[in-house]
């Protein structure tokens, strides 16, 4: 790879070289300062001082030479605009084609001068970083906090670019009246969801979604899936098109996502029931429900593997072990076995294609259609996680036909072993395999290999100008602009478990760990409340699972208020670690501090845990995507991968704490739960304030 100040000279353009940031020189400042500090000339305050104004002076130039080009362009529409009024009353299609033509160059002026901003962002971010390292100094904490929030900021130019979206308005405005309604002239803003065609446009807006991040909803749940999306340059570069792109295909595995979370968690109402019923303790259900995720743990890898030569296969594969899974959990009953029960879950977890569900989205989804995908997956998630327990409640009947016993305990295992048969009809029919699979096989390479250091998993969310596509070509290789070509091993993908071990840095082993702490902890809440809540509220079973069920319909209100407004308002960082705090008082709040255990305690306490614990999952995967090497981002052993089996481990752990604490007897059961997530919680807090300035 080539060193980023060479790059920056070659890709600036000609006659504007004298407003591009100057690279070299804040490098040679830094270093030079970097000596005076070691050697006692100056200290650090003043060092600081001093290059702040330096960079200052940088941006100011930055600034103002957009501001300059802006207005040209501006201008250029303005005089165009009275072109296409006469012609309003003169319409000559010839005339019409050459102010097209016109357009279109500023279109590509436009795109020029996008491009512009993203090197200069990326060159502003990458001096901030070295200060960081270099001094050992919260650097960028200060000058973009001081910088950005000045209600004379230059900053908030490069962060916001209001006035080059105006620009792009009026640009897209203009060319649809010609393009689409010559001699109507109906207005896109009368039809906002309207997606122009012209290749120019398309150009414009891939370079503006490298520039901005308008967090909203769909953006703030999209990034819960950590689905890797390509930032192609132009509308020719994204390697799915509407041709092969398969909308039934997108809905097969988003229904997979969703029906697999309603059997994770349709027989959580229960499972304390069914182990009774078998002649096992109650508690005995951490480790019915846990057993799931056990199997997880080891077909999530070798699903992400599977899915570099096929999707069709291992959904297929998916659908059987889960139809027979769920057979054996209900046929447990009549068998009166609880290894058949458990070997039940365990082939339910062998079925678990998530790994394949992220993968179709990242690979076979176009690029201005994978934003709403990865939201379908997890509103899909979230909406499975409300259903399952849901569905339970009003599975409170029993009958028998012949020797087959039909009750609460056993038909959740029924109704999922016909809805994944006829998932499998469904999926058998209509799913169409990618064609680039052909390719791939021919080339034996994965095709996502060729597109490298290009995704989401590495854009900021609060910060997005200062993140730009040079961002993460290795957390660890930032310095790496000092020599012209780094090797060709540093930015391949890992090869197993313990190379991508080996690649993550402490702010990356930081976020795992709080997505451990959260899944733990929600695992714990979910898992034993059906044993918690029988034994001091003797809540039934319709209770338990209307309980859950509410738990599970927060987190799409949760995500989109967070998602609007919230992250508008606040950095990530600031929103994770107040989501930390919350989950710590939620978990303080559900110990049994007196012999009475009251029921407002434990529903305000679990929605407290629950609704932030949901707050940071989305907080926590962003933040992860931006710390997270490139080399990360691709192959099988990837940040989704490693996030997943975080997840997955704590979800079997916690599972595990439940039955081994139920020995203790059910009285001291949710103190002695609480306990781990308790610690857990504090040692996370811990870890986000001492990674708290590398996660931006």
């Amino acid at each position: 790879m080539v060193n980023f100040g060479k790059k920056l000279m070659a890709d600036q353009v000609e006659e504007w070289k004298g407003y591009y940031i100057n690279y070299k020189l804040m490098k040679k400042m830094l270093k030079q300062y970097v000596q005076q500090t070691q050697h006692g000339g100056k200290d650090r305050e003043q060092v600081l001082k001093d290059f702040s104004r330096i960079l200052d002076d940088q941006i100011e130039r930055i600034v103002l030479f957009l501001l300059q080009q802006q207005g040209h362009l501006a201008s250029r529409i303005e005089e165009l605009g009275e072109k296409r009024a006469v012609l309003l009353e003169e319409y000559d299609i010839s005339q019409v084609y050459q102010l097209h033509d016109a357009y279109r160059e500023v279109g590509l002026d436009l795109v020029k001068l996008l491009h512009f901003v993203d090197v200069n962002a990326t060159g502003i971010r990458k001096i901030l970083k070295k200060i960081d390292k270099r001094f050992g100094y919260k650097f960028t904490d200060y000058y973009v906090t001081t910088r950005a929030n000045h209600p004379y900021s230059q900053l908030q130019q490069v962060f916001k670019q209001v006035g080059i979206v105006a620009v792009v308005g009026a640009l897209s405005r203009n060319l649809e009246y010609l393009q689409h309604h010559e001699g109507s002239f109906v207005s896109i803003y009368d039809r906002p969801a309207v997606t122009l065609k012209d290749p120019i446009i398309d150009q414009v807006n891939h370079a503006v979604q490298k520039l901005m991040h308008a967090t909203n909803f769909m953006q703030f749940l999209g990034q819960h899936s950590l689905i890797v999306q390509e930032n192609a340059q132009s509308g020719s570069e994204d390697l799915v098109d509407d041709q092969n792109y398969h909308f039934m295909s997108l809905m097969l595995n988003l229904v997979n996502t969703f029906l697999y979370m309603v059997n994770t968690y349709i027989i959580v109402p229960t499972a304390d029931d069914y182990a009774v019923s078998l002649g096992a303790a109650a508690t005995v259900c951490g480790v019915i429900i846990g057993s799931m995720a056990v199997a997880q743990v080891f077909s999530s890898v070798y699903f992400s593997a599977w899915s570099n030569k096929s999707y069709f296969k291992p959904l297929v594969f998916s659908s059987i072990m889960l139809f027979l899974g769920n057979m054996l959990y209900a046929l447990a009953y009549d068998l009166n076995s609880l290894i058949v029960l458990l070997i039940g879950r365990l082939l339910c977890g062998l079925g678990s294609a998530r790994a394949v569900n992220r993968r179709y989205i990242s690979d076979c989804v176009p690029l201005k259609m994978r934003l709403q995908a990865s939201a379908g997956f997890v509103s899909a998630s979230a909406l499975g996680m409300a259903c399952g327990p849901a569905l339970a409640g009003f599975l409170q009947i029993k009958f028998k036909i012949y020797s087959l016993t039909f009750n609460q305990s056993t038909l959740p295992g029924w109704v999922m072993c016909i809805a994944w048969f006829i998932y499998l009809l469904w999926l058998w029919l209509t799913f169409k395999e990618p064609e680039h699979f052909t390719k791939t096989l021919v080339n034996e390479q994965p095709l996502e290999s060729g597109r490298q250091g290009n995704s989401n998993l590495e854009e900021g969310l609060a910060q997005p100008l200062l993140l730009g596509i040079e961002q993460r070509q290795g957390e660890n290789s930032e310095d790496n602009d000092d020599t012209e070509v780094a090797s060709e091993s540093s930015h391949e993908p890992a090869t197993s478990i313990a190379s991508a071990y080996r690649l993550l840095t402490p702010s990356v082993k930081a976020q795992l760990l709080i997505y451990f702490m959260l899944k733990y902890a929600m695992e714990i809440l979910l898992s034993e409340s059906s044993v918690v809540t029988t034994y001091y509220f003797s809540w039934s079973t319709s209770v338990v699972a209307i309980f859950l069920a509410i738990l599970g319909l927060t987190v799409l209100p949760v995500n989109a208020i967070v998602g609007s407004y919230i992250t508008n308002l606040f950095e990530d960082r600031q929103i994770l670690l107040a989501s930390e705090v919350m989950v710590l008082i939620g978990i303080i709040m559900s110990f049994r501090f007196t012999p009475r255990y009251s029921i407002p305690q434990y529903v305000i306490s679990a929605l407290i845990t629950f609704v932030f614990a949901e707050v940071l999952e989305g907080v926590n995967l962003s933040l992860l995507s931006r710390v997270m090497s490139s080399r990360l981002s691709r192959g099988t052993y990837n940040g989704g991968l490693l996030s997943t089996e975080a997840g997955t481990l704590a979800r079997v752990v916690a599972d595990a704490t439940i039955t081994a604490a139920g020995y203790l007897g059910t009285d001291l059961l949710l103190n002695v739960t609480l306990l781990p997530s308790l610690v857990i919680c504090i040692v996370s807090i811990a870890a986000t304030l001492y990674t708290y300035n590398n996660l931006y």
